[in-house]
């Protein structure tokens, strides 16, 4: 049926009056349902629970990020919002807010005429029925149905609540474009402020977003927001609540001060959330998914997660850590540059030079220049010759070579970063107090290597398994052990022959020294006096393995272990370094202290179920005078070891108590640097996420990372008073012994060191070198001390000499004078006396 222009209009009239008292009975009769189903009980009526962001906090409860999937939202009270906002919201949305009853008859009636016309509508509802529509109806209907469920439910609303109540739950619940929900949420995310400070200008910018967000927002379409901003200025100023020289003052102020023009224009408040710590953020979210599984959803139910981190010292980390990656990754990419340039004018005449001389067949090239080939043949056949000529004879042309043979397979992939990790615990309580987990946190780069990271340990390892042979009493700090060439028989019976980092030998040095420098067949010696049980079980412990299987797959029975051929994260290497300063108590890394929910009740506190488990638990790895002992020993790293350069070179750092270990893998491809304050315990690793690269010749843990964990040690140090590792006031005994022997000095004994022993391992031998007749070549003492190793690397049957104090029966074994005879006479000591002061810079 076609109506006329006239009778349509009529029909229109009439099912709009219809539609009214249709609403006004249907509204009467909802009140009576209501009233005998007790609706509108304060207790269950107009309890309201948004969808709030997880809120996660550091240590002094500063906000690290937020939580939250569609919906970012920020709670705030009426009282703590501007004038300005109230008046714009009541200009733009509802004039008649403080005199209507909540709903607006002829907004309703014009609503109701454009459904049954088939028009769009909008607006005409009053701030209660908006608010209604949002909290009890679907906003997506149109239909005439929905219209009546807002005008019931606002009849609701403005019966129970006041009209502030209402404007309040109004700003807090309604969307304002970008993913924002509430005026707080969403004033944080355009002006980077709380809506507390908005301008009027601010203030109106906010209130236009309601009625459509996006279509009027100041980042997508500024021009457009503009022109209705001005509008609803000029509006305000209509009513009264606005001067026009003060609206003038703020349109110029805000479009000429405040508004950033290069801003995204595509970004929304999900990806342009702060984050300032990232990768803690991300290992915070997945502890929580598995601690709520099924219960909660932390995106959406408002929590606050009570952290351990500390902002402060997570900056200094992530600003140190980024300093060394950019000189990491600008040194590696100018190796590569140079290294075609140094193959073509150095490598082909040495090698040419090798193939005659060495007797080194296939590689002599000389008449073709094969250069390609050359390269090929010098990566897959005489790149460890060249690494050990290199380090042993001081050619520093090979050096370069070397350099190329293991960068070559990065060259062809130019995209090849260096990653890092560090992580910082408190000794005594195990709080991660910073994290990093590699270069930039993005949505490509997640993988969190402080964490999950199966990293080579190298050197940083051997504490671990000497703080067993400090508890067999077998070895003490005074403890003599052979430095030099020495062949190790693995259980399946494979040889191994450990190299010292330059290719050097120290001769018969001191435990501790052995331990400083990074010496590492005395550190196979140590491993094969106390035996792979022994090792494997304490390192085990401390790195919190518990799984007799992943034990058994994790730590070879085979001794290159004691170089740190193994796999484990920064996380664990750092619970096991903390344990020494803790006095030898198992530290157990944690994150998250208590989570509450919106209303502030604690729903869950992981370090009280932590600290009861541990109540039950036996955290005693070992005594706590063996774990002074290796405080005391690794102290020695960073005195006159590997690390001795830091005291120098950062400042503060000599004022600090500090303890510490390098570690560098082979072909410098893993650089680590761990170490420990009384207070806090912090290692670092920087390498490649793809095995075959190298971070470059001579890049160690001394002098890769050992400078960046230097700076970051002496900063977080600086926020807390000084004082010294606590020490057992018994079961130790301090005394002088002599510096060559570790034994009881005589008068003879030159120099001397003080010492520290646990009770009963203390020597009680007079030192035999120096208790001879004074008629004896002391020089020649000191010169086999130092110049042993020439004689070891030209002497027949190499492979079968032997130290000969290794015999780990007791921690001292007597030299008699046949044995100081053999010393003093060796015919291979006839060298010039050199000085060794930079032999010690082992790795």
């Amino acid at each position: 049926m076609i109506f006329s222009g006239k009778r349509k209009l009529i029909l229109i009239v009439l099912l709009s009056l219809l539609v009214v008292i249709t609403a006004g009975v249907g509204v009467s009769a909802g009140l009576v349902v209501a009233t005998n189903f007790n609706i509108m009980n304060m207790e269950n009526f107009g309890e309201d629970n948004p969808s709030l962001p997880s809120r996660i906090l550091d240590i002094n409860g500063n906000l690290i990020t937020e939580f939250f999937s569609e919906e970012k939202r920020e709670i705030v009270s009426i009282k703590d919002l501007p004038e300005s906002l109230i008046y714009a919201l009541i200009t733009r949305e509802d004039g008649n807010f403080f005199e209507h009853n909540g709903f607006s008859l002829y907004g309703t009636i014009r609503a109701v005429v454009k459904i049954v016309t088939g028009q769009y509508f909008s607006g005409g509802s009053t701030l209660t029925q908006q608010l209604a529509g949002h909290l009890y109806a679907d906003r997506s209907d149109i239909s005439i149905t929905r219209k009546l469920k807002e005008l019931w439910w606002a009849f609701q609303l403005e019966r129970q609540l006041t009209k502030y109540e209402i404007m309040e739950l109004y700003i807090n619940k309604m969307p304002f474009g970008h993913n924002t929900y509430g005026v707080e949420a969403a004033s944080k995310f355009y002006f980077d402020h709380s809506a507390e400070y908005n301008t009027v200008a601010e203030s109106v910018m906010l209130v236009i977003q309601l009625v459509r967000p996006g279509l009027y927002s100041p980042i997508r379409f500024p021009e457009k927001a503009k022109v209705v901003q001005t509008e609803i200025i000029n509006q305000m100023v209509s009513r009264g609540y606005l001067t026009q020289e003060n609206a003038d003052l703020t349109l110029v102020d805000y479009w000429t001060n405040k508004y950033d023009w290069s801003r995204d224009n595509k970004t929304t408040a999900f990806f342009a959330r702060e984050d300032k710590a990232p990768w803690f953020s991300e290992y915070i979210r997945a502890q929580l998914d598995e601690m709520l599984y099924g219960k909660q959803d932390i995106y959406r139910d408002g929590y606050t997660v009570h952290t351990t981190l500390d902002l402060d010292f997570q900056q200094k980390a992530d600003e140190l850590t980024q300093k060394g990656l950019t000189r990491w990754n600008k040194a590696y990419q100018e190796n590569i540059g140079n290294r075609m340039d140094i193959v073509d004018d150095v490598y082909v005449p040495i090698i040419d030079l090798l193939s005659l001389t060495m007797n080194i067949e296939g590689i002599r090239i000389a008449g073709s220049q094969e250069k390609r080939r050359a390269k090929e043949d010098f990566q897959n056949n005489i790149n460890p010759t060249m690494d050990m000529l290199s380090m042993m004879f001081g050619m520093g042309e090979l050096n370069y070579l070397s350099q190329f043979s293991y960068d070559d397979s990065r060259m062809k992939n130019q995209q090849s970063t260096v990653q890092t990790a560090m992580i910082t615990l408190d000794n005594e309580t195990g709080y991660i107090m910073a994290m990093v987990g590699g270069s930039e946190f993005n949505r490509s780069n997640q993988f969190n290597r402080a964490v999950d990271g199966e990293l080579m340990p190298g050197s940083s390892f051997k504490p671990l398994y000497y703080s067993a042979a400090i508890s067999s009493r077998k070895y003490t700090p005074a403890t003599r052990i052979y430095d030099g060439p020495k062949v190790f028989w693995n259980p399946d019976g494979s040889s191994y022959t450990p190299m010292n980092y330059r290719g050097e030998w120290m001769g018969s040095v001191l435990l501790r020294d052995a331990l400083a420098n990074s010496m590492n067949v005395p550190a196979i010696t140590v491993l094969e006096g106390i035996g792979f049980e022994s090792a494997i079980s304490r390192a085990a412990r401390l790195l919190g393995y518990t799984d007799p299987q992943e034990i058994g797959r994790r730590f070879p029975r085979l001794y290159p272990l004691g170089l740190g051929v193994i796999t484990t994260s920064p996380l664990r290497m750092a619970r096991a370094y903390a344990t020494f300063p803790n006095q030898g108590r198992a530290v157990e890394p944690i994150a998250i202290r208590y989570v509450e929910d919106r209303n502030g009740n604690i729903i869950l506190n992981p370090e009280r179920d932590l600290r009861d488990q541990q109540k039950k638990e036996d955290l005693q790895i070992m005594s706590a005078e063996e774990a002074y002992m290796m405080v005391d020993l690794l102290q020695t790293t960073t005195e006159s070891g590997t690390l001795s350069h830091l005291p120098r070179y950062v400042k503060g750092f000599d004022r600090l108590p500090i303890g510490g270990k390098t570690g560098t893998t082979q072909n410098w491809a893993d650089a680590w640097t761990a170490g420990f304050s009384p207070y806090y315990t912090t290692v670092m690793w920087a390498g490649f996420d793809q095995g075959g690269s190298t971070l470059g010749v001579n890049q160690t843990g001394a002098t890769a990372t050992g400078w960046i964990w230097g700076e970051y040690m002496s900063y977080i140090n600086s926020k807390v008073p000084i004082r010294d590792f606590t020490k057992p006031s018994s079961g130790l005994v301090e005394m002088e012994v002599c510096d060559l022997s570790g034994m009881v000095p005589t008068d003879l004994c030159e120099d001397t060191r003080h010492e520290i022993f646990l009770a009963g391992t203390e020597p009680k031998t007079f030192c035999p070198i120096h208790s001879f007749e004074e008629t004896r070549d002391e020089s020649l003492t000191q010169k086999y001390l130092n110049d042993f190793s020439s004689a070891l690397i030209s002497a027949p049957g190499l492979e079968l000499l032997q130290d000969p104090y290794s015999d780990n029966s007791s921690a001292y074994e007597e030299i008699d004078d046949s044995m100081i005879d053999f010393l003093l006479n060796d015919p291979f000591t006839d060298n010039d006396d050199s000085d060794n002061e930079n032999t010690y810079l082992l790795d």
